[in-house]
């Protein structure tokens, strides 16, 4: 009898509720079990998960790593799909293994190049992937420099951290000035360049921004599926122009997404992002964990969560070609349920005891267990 597979998902994106979905309807017919971790009570995740935590708060790196492991060890997780705290734990591979979990995450030296951008810009750069021209800032002079290089060049100009994810910090910078035309409609990335280089003035620290020219649709994000053997599974691009999504096999996108995910050890899951820099398609950005829209190949006939959950087991999948490309779509919101009582909030080492009935910091609450929990409060 094949045993069932125990997946961990922590502290991840709310649209990871269909990864969840795909590993349960996956084409093996296999029993998966998935546990989930949050620090937020409301996340849907937690809803759509077998079993569920809330995550302690404040931890470092480090004493994340150290939460991380006993977990898998208590919760006899196969296969731990880490977000939060990536590059400290993959940096513990070896410790996981020996708890008999199997990291679904790339290697520490993948994750130490793309959690900075300027890093990733110059490493893909050094072999050959086009990128766009780019200058690193942290004051307001050097801020003022770069964008009057790149005005002078004809494009128009935009900044975002060193760092992050899902477009945080994201801005356009404009010539015009601050006015009611900022303030009507819905909030837009157009910041005026003067408030900026005031702001800049007065902030009691640098800032680490990159500085580029805006980059023109289409946008191609090229999920990819890599093995620790650093040969590439599958490379399957979703392509955005507006409200607009479909799919491509265009090698334009491809081959530097390939050459990028098996150069550099992006093994598992990974997401590489392209745009047009004129006529030419440039590394736009490298997310080293699945994509919250990687569920959007199943129109394609593609399950890439249970593709990688077998290869991290030591199960090849082969290589992943679409059967049919899916019809253009657009992406809409829908509702999903919630666990029916908040979970309790953590306590801390030096709080008192529970109450009755009350869960205590690290163990599980199924929907049916909380439901005894109504009006038991906690400040």
């Amino acid at each position: 009898m094949i045993s069932r597979v125990r997946v961990w998902l922590n502290r991840t994106y709310a649209e990871n509720v269909f990864f969840i979905d795909q590993l349960r309807r996956n084409p093996c017919d296999r029993a998966v079990e998935i546990h989930a971790t949050h620090g937020d009570p409301d996340s849907p995740v937690l809803a759509a998960a077998d079993t569920a935590e809330l995550e302690p708060e404040g931890l470092s790196p480090a004493a994340y790593a150290e939460y991380a492991l006993d977990q898998c060890a208590r919760r006899g997780i196969d296969v731990f799909v880490p977000r939060l705290h990536q590059a400290a734990i993959v940096a513990h591979r070896a410790e996981f293994e020996a708890a008999g979990t199997a990291l679904l995450a790339p290697t520490p030296q993948a994750v130490a190049v793309f959690e900075d951008k300027a890093t990733a810009y110059e490493a893909v750069g050094a072999i050959g992937v086009p990128v766009p021209p780019w200058r690193r800032v942290r004051t307001a002079d050097e801020l003022l420099a770069a964008v009057e290089e790149l005005e002078a060049a004809g494009h128009q100009v935009c900044f975002k951290p060193t760092s992050g994810a899902g477009g945080t910090g994201f801005r356009v910078i404009t010539r015009a000035p601050f006015s009611l035309t900022h303030l009507s409609g819905f909030p837009s990335p157009y910041v005026p360049l003067d408030l900026v280089l005031k702001a800049l003035a007065r902030a009691e620290e640098p800032v680490d921004w990159l500085v580029m020219p805006r980059l023109e649709q289409p946008e191609v994000s090229v999920d990819c599926l890599t093995g620790p053997d650093d040969r590439i599974r599958m490379a399957l691009g979703r392509t955005k122009n507006g409200r607009r999504r479909g799919f491509t096999l265009h090698e334009q996108w491809l081959e530097p997404a390939r050459r990028i995910a098996e150069g550099f050890g992006l093994h598992y899951l990974s997401n590489i992002q392209f745009r047009m820099y004129g006529e030419l398609p440039v590394l736009m950005d490298v997310n080293t964990r699945p994509a919250g829209g990687l569920h959007q190949l199943s129109l394609c006939g593609v399950n890439a969560p249970w593709a990688a959950v077998r290869l991290a087991l030591g199960e090849d999948p082969g290589e992943l070609l679409p059967p049919f490309l899916g019809q253009d779509y657009t992406v809409v919101s829908g509702p999903r349920p919630l666990r029916p009582v908040t979970l309790p909030r953590q306590r801390t080492e030096e709080a008192g005891p529970l109450l009755p009935g009350v869960p205590a910091p690290g163990e599980a609450v199924t929907a049916a267990e909380a439901l005894p929990l109504q009006g038991v409060f906690r400040k």
